[in-house]
């Protein structure tokens, strides 16, 4: 299965990551598609302009996902400004085809972040664009409509999980992978007082307490034609 992590910015796959890792561990294909930049994500002297901000977290994002085993695609609108376009539904719809997109984990449709909220609604239509022959992009059509499951928003807003993942294997992993993301690490230091790891762990252990293991994550189905399935998709 093609699993595909479809989010606003690197960094924002840390809600699915271990459930992913998970999925690699079943023998699935693991895709990265981040829809901005990342050039508004760091701190201080070590990126002077958005460019330079930009090449770092396209860095460290690669760096990721290269020792995930898995794919990256950057579709480049600027961060915290992403606006839905033409152009930039083509480039999702492209993406989505390109990786075979057969599970998608995104963004809740509430959230603290626009860019956030904006990629699930750009989620929501590209899946359903993405497996019909309406649009010609250089990858075919997919096969059928993805499953998508939205991930947990971060910061005091309520989501209503109905599936969890038993992550209890894979949280050492996913800790350690996070901490790819080195501004990222420093900017939440400087900012929260605390790391990457850290900021996964805690909802991890308490989404765990709530489903009888030690650490999970949790999701929602996304309410959308053809993305819940019948069949069991999550493992």
């Amino acid at each position: 299965m093609n699993v595909v992590s479809l989010m606003a910015h690197q960094d924002d796959e840390m809600r699915c990551l271990g459930t992913m890792l998970k999925c690699r561990a079943r023998g699935d294909q693991l895709h990265f598609v981040c829809l901005t930049d990342g050039s508004a994500g760091v701190l201080g002297a070590e990126a002077p302009t958005p460019a330079d901000a930009a090449r770092i977290r396209a860095a460290e994002m690669k760096a990721l996902a290269r020792a995930a085993g898995a794919t990256y695609r950057c579709l480049n609108a600027p961060d915290e400004f992403m606006a839905d376009t033409p152009e930039l539904r083509m480039a999702l719809v492209e993406a989505l085809r390109a990786t075979g997109a057969e599970l998608v984990f995104t963004h809740y449709h509430d959230d603290y972040n626009l860019d956030h909220s904006l990629t699930h609604a750009l989620a929501k239509h590209a899946c359903m664009l993405a497996c019909l022959p309406l649009l010609p992009t250089a990858s075919p059509p997919l096969r059928e409509h993805p499953a998508v499951y939205c991930v947990e928003p971060h910061g005091p807003v309520p989501f209503p999980a109905s599936a969890f993942v038993d992550i209890t294997a894979f949280e050492s992993a996913k800790a350690e992978l996070v901490t790819k993301h080195e501004s990222q690490e420093r900017s939440m230091r400087a900012a929260l007082g605390t790391g990457m790891a850290e900021l996964c762990r805690v909802p991890d252990a308490y989404w765990g307490q709530k489903a009888g293991c030690s650490y999970a994550e949790p999701f929602l189905p996304m309410a959308a034609r053809g993305a819940i399935k019948t069949r069991p998709v999550l493992p």
